[in-house]
């Protein structure tokens, strides 16, 4: 297969060498557990954290006579996420063996695709960024192909001195194997890629994503070249089971190579491990091709056939996914393409927003849920689904903001006791005695009292009108933040005279 190559070199991508620059070559082997309760070929559990070994048939265990029977619901998930991947859908393909040994392999075989997958070339668009601008990079990165197999099971060499045990419960659960082409320049664009690719499979429902699981890692190829050549030779990183991760291997090979091509030496192609706690990779064994797996279609599974109204079907039956939900909430609420892309990143953020945003402002709704919301659980290191503020009591935040009951000052406030203690809002506002104050006559009380107190600098800001500012925040202040500011701010500069 000939791969050509229709990107451009772009400057920034550029990584600086001792004798020029050099450009990084990124492809990735995605691996994505089906979303389904039952294994590709069995009727075993797929539940994480069994105890070992507790997840196994008969067939996952290669017992003489088993036979794999196809379990159509991964089929299924399967299309959607080729779907998904605005990609092409094979209605005839087949099940091959991929031979090799190793001993959480019971059967010495594993049972994949190969010349006739599922699913084949698609595209993902990948917003890369932001830059020190705070402007986004669109790139579109091709797939190549998806196909279903079976997962192995786990060697685990840590529970004895002298021995290593072997835990089948993963053997046979069904994987999606998503490979794309050798598109992505850097590693915040693979990044941005795989966090893509995971927010995707979630809306469709088809992977749980869960990479400190094991049900979303990927294979990293890796080469490096000067701008305009050909592609290099590349090495391809195993098992990366953190984005985080995978930027820090991609970032670690390129260099590792490109020191050993400036020296004068070759790159041998290989298949390397990286290891989190040195931050660097390490060789593992020489890269394999496909014929040392001596692929054959599997004579216990006929060909797997469809027709296109089966696909039709399932098509008609997608939910909205982040491309689509991000230019509606550009179009139809008024937001900007970057906050947009972040309450569609993950499902469960833009189905609260959605909650939030029904009925109300939707550049309000999407300031709170991103500044304050987001921002607070980001802080204690939580997800969305840990939120301790509903959609319903931030809704009312909001709703009391517009009232002009509260200021958004108050707000805040407001936030930080819901958050911590919980309650209705309106409840909270008159218990605790949060109400704004909107008479004016106590406005211009305190109005008064912050001028008479302060001569000198009423003298400055009748010549410099942009000093009334700090007059605010001192009413503001001596009303224990209750004041409507806007009432302030007029108050003030009708006294000083300011226009």
């Amino acid at each position: 297969m000939t791969i050509i190559d229709t990107r451009t070199p772009d400057p920034t991508r550029l990584i600086a060498g001792a004798t020029g620059d050099w450009e990084i070559i990124v492809g990735l082997e995605v691996h994505a557990q089906v979303t389904s309760q039952s294994k590709l070929f069995s009727g075993a559990s797929t539940a994480f954290g069994a105890e070992p070994n507790a997840n196994v048939s008969l067939v996952d265990a290669a017992m003489p006579g088993m036979l794999p029977v196809i379990n159509e619901e991964c089929v299924k998930q399967a299309i959607r996420t080729g779907l998904g991947l605005k990609a092409e859908i094979n209605l005839k393909s087949v099940f091959d063996r991929k031979n090799y040994f190793y001993p959480d392999l019971p059967q010495g075989y594993q049972i994949s695709q190969y010349k006739q997958p599922i699913v084949g070339e698609g595209k993902v668009k990948v917003s890369v960024g932001p830059d020190r601008q705070g402007n986004f990079e669109d790139i579109e990165v091709g797939i190549e192909r998806l196909h279903l197999e079976q997962d192995a099971g786990k060697s685990m060499h840590d529970q004895h001195p002298t021995m290593s045990y072997v835990d089948l419960n993963r053997s046979g659960v069904a994987l999606m194997e998503i490979v794309s082409k050798p598109d992505m320049r850097s590693s915040d664009e693979a990044k941005a890629y795989v966090t893509k690719l995971r927010s995707i499979m979630r809306y469709l429902g088809t992977c749980d994503g869960n990479m400190d699981e094991g049900s979303l890692r990927a294979d990293v190829n890796v080469s490096v070249r000067r701008p305009g050549e050909g592609f290099g030779t590349r090495c391809e990183i195993k098992n990366v089971n953190s984005i985080r991760f995978l930027g820090q291997a991609i970032e670690y090979e390129a260099r590792r190579q490109i020191a050993i091509l400036e020296d004068g030496g070759t790159i041998d192609q290989e298949t390397r491990l990286f290891d989190p706690n040195k931050g660097e990779t390490r060789s593992m064994r020489s890269k394999e091709e496909a014929h040392d797996y001596r692929y054959f279609p599997d004579p216990d599974l006929l060909p797997l056939e469809f027709d296109q109204a089966y696909v039709d079907a399932l098509a008609g039956d997608l939910p909205e996914l982040p491309d689509e939900k991000r230019e509606r909430f550009v179009a139809t609420l008024g937001l900007s393409p970057y906050d947009a892309s972040v309450l569609v990143a993950e499902k469960a953020t833009a189905d609260f927003f959605e909650k939030v945003a029904e009925g109300r402002d939707g550049k309000l709704a999407a300031n709170w849920v991103i500044n304050d919301l987001l921002g607070a659980l980001n802080k204690y290191g939580q997800g969305i689904e840990a939120t301790p503020v509903s959609p319903e009591q931030l809704g009312a935040i909001i709703d009391l903001i517009k009232e002009g009951t509260i200021s958004g000052k108050i707000a805040k406030d407001l936030f930080d006791i819901v958050w911590n203690e919980g309650g209705d809002p309106r409840e909270l506002v008159e218990s605790r005695g949060l109400r704004q104050v909107t008479d004016t006559g106590a406005i211009e009380k305190a109005v008064d009292e912050v001028l008479a107190a302060n001569p000198e600098k009423v003298e400055q800001a009748k010549a410099k009108p942009t000093m009334a500012g700090w007059f605010v925040g001192q009413v503001m202040k001596a009303t224990g933040g209750k004041a409507n500011p806007q009432a302030v701010n007029e108050l003030i500069r009708q006294k000083l005279g300011i226009e």
